[in-house]
């Protein structure tokens, strides 16, 4: 009975497929209908670590915070004074073993700020590790293991473009702190453009369990290779609900890279900036559907310009690879090597065309000139420097080609008006700012107790008046 339920099914799927082409099959026996994934998970589960943070976190205490009456002397809310306490926080999340030299990559948000790292094998072996690199736009970073002539097992990255929805996969992690746990499931959808914890929200979908713990952990195809990182998940409550995101192994792969030369991750600048296209748009563009970025924004100086790209074209592929918005244009120009040609296939007035342009590194036009601000102004404490195609890339892309913007403001007067990195200083007291020496020099100017400053956060303007 079994034998011939089979051959039912075999002639179904035989039925339903198209001539010649090469498909996985139904399971041609019982012995073929009671496999495992034990085989594999020995292969790839070996490779993926626990990982163990310390980070000291410090805090400024005064007993009189929060009493209102003595708020208003510590900088409205702000604490001054007082005594400091420290305290050690421990994490844990989970990382895979990606060369022979004990190399390991994870999510960044799993060591960020850790000042002790420690990897512990499926095994249970332990080894120190250190930072190589973090990159906090993809929310990856690559660790080295202290080996000492220890040989490990790792894995290879396998190519993501080539993973497809109903792919089998299995993730591979420390969920919870119970120790290695393996889930598995499908591929749900692949160049997912979600909200995370990165600048490049572009994911591969699975519905493999995932939970807290299981962040930098292996999501592996049936080679046992690895197509992702996985990152987070879509939960109410925190708990695996089915939907999960991992950062696909082509990113991880240009962080590799990075981490390889001893250097920053520098992605190709080509100076484009698009917008989703709309339901409402697909006529006017002459569009089959609502598909692809439309290009609002061309910096006259880029690469994309040379390749006279404009704005008003409609991106539809990069280097044959579909573009459904532009969060997928971003990622798929992020993970091509420099140096290389870009091909874009394009609709331009309601036709198709198509454009190369070449993956160049931003330029650091004009020189960036850090500088900490100091004396009685409300910038006191800021470190700014000059907007140029690097600082913009480096800062996650910014909607000024000039000016200054601020690169970090955690102290002094800077600190308490709470500026933050990202924010682009527009003008003083009516003054516009279009270079760090401009603000240098009217500040120095300035002898005034009321100022009226103009910052851009975002696509916000805020203007703030200050008594200092």
């Amino acid at each position: 009975m079994m034998t011939r339920i089979l051959a039912v099914m075999a002639l179904v799927v035989a039925f339903f497929l198209p001539a010649g082409a090469s498909a996985q099959q139904v399971p041609q026996s019982v012995q073929q209908m009671q496999l495992s994934f034990a085989p594999l998970v020995k292969k790839t589960s070996p490779a993926v670590v626990n990982i163990y943070t310390k980070r000291v976190v410090r805090r400024q205490v005064n007993p009189f915070f929060n009493d209102p009456f003595f708020n208003q002397f510590f900088g409205g809310g702000r604490m001054q004074g007082g005594y400091s306490q420290e305290r050690v926080e421990n994490s844990l999340g989970s990382g895979v073993i990606i060369s022979a030299d004990g190399r390991v990559a994870t999510n960044r948000h799993v060591i960020s700020g850790a000042t002790e790292i420690a990897v512990v094998t499926s095994d249970g072996r332990e080894f120190k590790a250190e930072k190589v690199l973090e990159d906090s736009r993809s929310d990856l970073a690559v660790l080295k293991l202290d080996l000492k002539g220890v040989s490990l097992p790792w894995l290879q990255l396998a190519d993501s473009d080539a993973v497809e929805v109903g792919d089998l996969v299995l993730a591979i992690g420390n969920p919870f702190g119970v120790g290695q746990t393996v889930t598995s499931g499908i591929v749900s959808g692949v160049a997912r453009t979600v909200n995370g914890p990165s600048d490049y929200n572009y994911f591969i979908q699975t519905d493999a369990a995932i939970n807290p713990g299981n962040s930098g952990g292996a999501l592996v195809d049936m080679n046992g290779k690895l197509v992702g990182i996985n990152s987070m998940i879509f939960s109410k409550d925190g708990g695996s609900v089915g939907i999960g995101f991992a950062i696909p192994s082509a990113m991880l792969q240009t962080v590799v890279d990075a981490a390889t030369h001893g250097a920053r991750v520098v992605r190709p600048w080509t100076g484009l900036q698009g917008q989703p296209v709309t339901a409402d748009m697909v006529d006017t563009l002459g569009l089959q559907r609502a598909q692809g970025a439309l290009i609002n924004r061309v910096n006259p100086r880029s690469p994309a310009a040379k390749a006279d790209i404009k704005a008003g074209d409609v991106i539809l592929t990069v280097n044959g690879r579909d573009v459904a918005d532009p969060e997928a244009l971003k990622y798929r120009l992020a993970t091509v090597p420099l140096g290389t040609p870009i091909k874009l296939q394009l609709v331009r007035n309601g036709k198709l065309t198509e454009a190369t342009m070449v993956a160049e590194a931003p330029p650091e036009d004009p020189p960036r000139q850090e500088t900490k601000l100091k004396g009685v102004n409300p910038f006191a404490g800021a470190t700014v420097v000059n907007i140029s195609p690097a600082v913009s890339e480096e800062l996650g892309g910014t909607s000024r080609e000039q000016g200054v913007v601020v690169l970090k403001a955690d102290e002094g007067n800077a600190g308490r008006l709470g500026l933050g990195r990202g924010d682009i200083l527009l003008g003083v007291n009516g003054e516009k700012i279009n270079s760090v020496k401009e603000l240098k020099d009217l500040l120095e100017d300035m002898n005034s107790r009321r100022w009226a400053i103009q910052v851009l956060r975002g696509e916000q303007v805020l203007n703030l008046m200050i008594t200092i």
